[in-house]
């Protein structure tokens, strides 16, 4: 590397040095910083070093030194994530199951090298978390980002949807491709989904997004713009159970007072909620009356009541029968 090169990269090599070596309990001296830039092709001073420090400084990097007779040092004191921060972002990549298994690692990777070398092995204590079922589709990086420019471009898109086959293995559902308006991207129960309009069936549609392959956007304009208008995003994934569409219906639950937490948990804060006497609850809200509510009212329990309306009260027994007619 030629020395006037190598001059001018002097700034950006002590930056990687401090990012990569240093933290509070690591520091490097004056003399460590001078042999490992000479590696690069740079040569360094002492009083070089320090003017170089305070320039960092000046441009913003919290770099600190400290003075010590046991061999003192610089250490970069605070960068753009800090430790506990990286380790909640490794947690999450690693339990999401619409990454796959080898795109987790390959995010992991790149998170290590945000914590420096010192700290990557706690980041790697955290990642172990075995037994999560992950997606299989390696194109998903590529399919949100498609996604994403669909909804900002204002564009539809065009996509297959897959689906298990007993072979283990992710096939088309169909032959044709599929076309919708995409609006949203809503994350529910450890899965990603698309929130689209079908315009060919006139509704709101719900997309895995894991399932989806070979995303594209049209030239087309999207539509669906009346039935995203008012939409709370929010409050319409927490009535819809499981993203399974269904009637959407007002529905007036009875729950004994221990098992608020559940109901907030399910439905938010902003449902409607009143007490019934001292031990009972009543909340109402609106559901899409669906297999995957009804699943759901019967993991809570016998503690859980319909109160209304009547039609939901009925169908919920049916289904009840209908489940234990084949034991």
């Amino acid at each position: 590397m030629a020395r006037s090169a190598g001059q001018k990269l002097k700034l950006l090599y002590l930056v990687k040095l401090l990012k990569e070596n240093t933290d509070e309990n690591h520091v490097m001296s004056t003399a460590e910083l001078i042999e490992r830039l000479e590696a690069y092709g740079i040569h360094s001073e002492r009083k070089s070093i320090y003017d170089d420090m305070e320039k960092l400084c000046d441009f913003g990097y919290d770099i600190i030194q400290v003075h010590s007779r046991l061999g003192g040092g610089y250490y970069l004191a605070s960068r753009e994530f800090e430790l506990p921060e990286l380790k909640l972002l490794v947690d999450a990549v690693q339990s999401s199951r619409f990454i796959t298994t080898k795109k987790s690692r390959e995010l992991i990777k790149k998170l290590e090298q945000l914590a420096g070398k010192h700290d990557a092995g706690k980041l790697q204590r955290q990642v172990y978390v075995a037994g999560r079922v992950k997606t299989e589709n390696e194109s998903i990086y590529y399919n949100i980002d498609n996604i994403h420019r669909a909804i900002q471009e204002d564009r539809q898109i065009i996509f297959v949807y897959l689906d298990w086959n007993l072979r283990k293995e992710l096939v088309p559902r169909e032959r044709e491709e599929r076309k919708a308006s995409p609006w949203a991207l809503i994350w529910r129960d450890e899965n990603y989904y698309l929130a689209a309009y079908d315009a060919q069936d006139g509704i709101i549609k719900h997309y895995r997004v894991d399932k989806m392959g070979s995303v594209a956007l049209t030239e087309e304009k999207r539509l669906g713009v009346e039935q995203f208008a008012d939409l709370d995003l929010a409050s319409y994934a927490n009535r819809t159970f499981g993203m399974f569409g269904g009637k959407e219906e007002t529905v007036t639950l009875r729950l004994p007072n221990r098992l608020i937490g559940v109901a907030l948990d399910r439905f938010g804060k902003e449902t409607d909620i009143r007490p019934v006497g001292e031990e009972h609850f009543q909340i109402r809200a609106k559901v899409a009356v669906s297999g995957q509510f009804f699943g759901w009212m019967a993991g809570v329990g016998s503690d859980l009541q319909v109160v209304s309306p009547k039609s939901v009260k009925e169908r919920y027994r049916e289904w009840l029968s209908e489940i234990l007619g084949k034991y």
